[in-house]
């Protein structure tokens, strides 16, 4: 079994979007008693706030006072579908600096692989700009301190999550030490993502999925078209954005995944990166479809 870790603290539950806000404190508590009643039971590790060089390499300064000043000095948010309140900020540092937090300790050995049970989300927030529930972009950040470090010459993320993952798109278009590819649902939010936008030496790649896509469809753009460009860029580390809002149950998406179809796309890209992957919980606001399709991701990031 492998050594998977689960990066999880309670200062994430505490960013409180509202009851009504299909972005809820009640995602990640949904995650936690489905792993609980399947008795799958990661290594629970508690995350580092990230440093603010660390958000720099990514989001400008003026990004990081905005955020800072819309969560703890009650300016208003620039975004209406984006809440920030005073617990947002410490939320919002958890989890840009969980990913840092699970590559470090893979890189000494303690863990395979991981799954960041952290929000707010991360993959819509552009350098400088809060944008769809996100405040920090989680996993660029974390992409940009693998380079930064030296831990990784090359990496790759690949973003399965209903919306487009525009922040992180635009965070390496012109970075082709990075490769970012994404399959996400058109026409929807946010409108981004097209085919001819192929970044620095094709290092940008989207697949476009109409609404009402058979999980076949997802999964023969995965076997076909994606797995073989992973492969041939040759990743140290692949990093997912790992949306849930493609399930069939899930209120902001129009596609027609299964739970069992998550564990399919995580079977097949266990091998790439020789399996040092980090996870990255992005969106899935069904709480029912959310729990069962994470629990069935990391399930299969655990098998040997």
């Amino acid at each position: 079994m492998a050594k998977t870790a689960l990066f999880y603290c309670e200062e994430a539950v505490a960013h409180n979007t509202g009851e009504f806000h299909p972005e809820s404190p009640l995602r990640l508590p949904a995650i936690l008693q489905e792993l609980e009643k399947q008795q799958l039971t990661p290594i629970i590790m508690r995350p580092e706030a990230a440093a603010e060089e660390d958000i720099l390499r990514n989001h400008t300064k003026a990004h990081v006072d905005m955020v800072r000043a819309c969560c703890l000095d009650g300016e208003p948010s620039p975004d209406a579908d984006t809440v920030m309140m005073p617990a947002s900020w410490e939320a919002a540092l958890l989890s840009a600096g969980a990913g840092i937090s699970a590559a470090k300790a893979l890189l000494k050995g303690e863990i395979d692989n991981a799954f960041i049970a952290m929000r707010p989300p991360g993959h819509h927030a552009e350098a400088e700009g809060v944008m769809g529930f996100c405040l920090f972009n989680n996993i660029a950040i974390t992409a940009h301190w693998l380079r930064a470090s030296g831990a990784a010459e090359r990496v790759a993320i690949l973003d399965f999550d209903v919306h487009h993952g525009n922040g992180t798109q635009h965070a390496f278009y012109d970075d082709d030490t990075v490769l970012f590819v994404s399959m996400h649902e058109y026409p929807h939010f946010p409108g981004t993502g097209f085919p001819y936008e192929r970044g620095k030496n094709d290092s940008n790649l989207n697949y476009q999925m109409p609404p009402g896509s058979a999980p076949e469809r997802w999964i023969s753009t995965l076997e076909e078209a994606i797995l073989p460009r992973l492969q041939a860029f040759g990743p140290d580390f692949l990093l997912l954005s790992a949306g849930f809002d493609a399930h069939r149950l899930d209120p902001l998406g129009n596609q027609l995944l299964e739970t069992e179809h998550f564990a399919q796309i995580t079977r097949l890209l266990r091998p790439i990166a020789g399996g040092r992957i980090i996870s990255f919980l992005e969106g899935g606001y069904h709480l029912g479809a959310l729990g069962a399709s994470a629990a069935a991701h990391i399930r299969v990031l655990m098998e040997d």
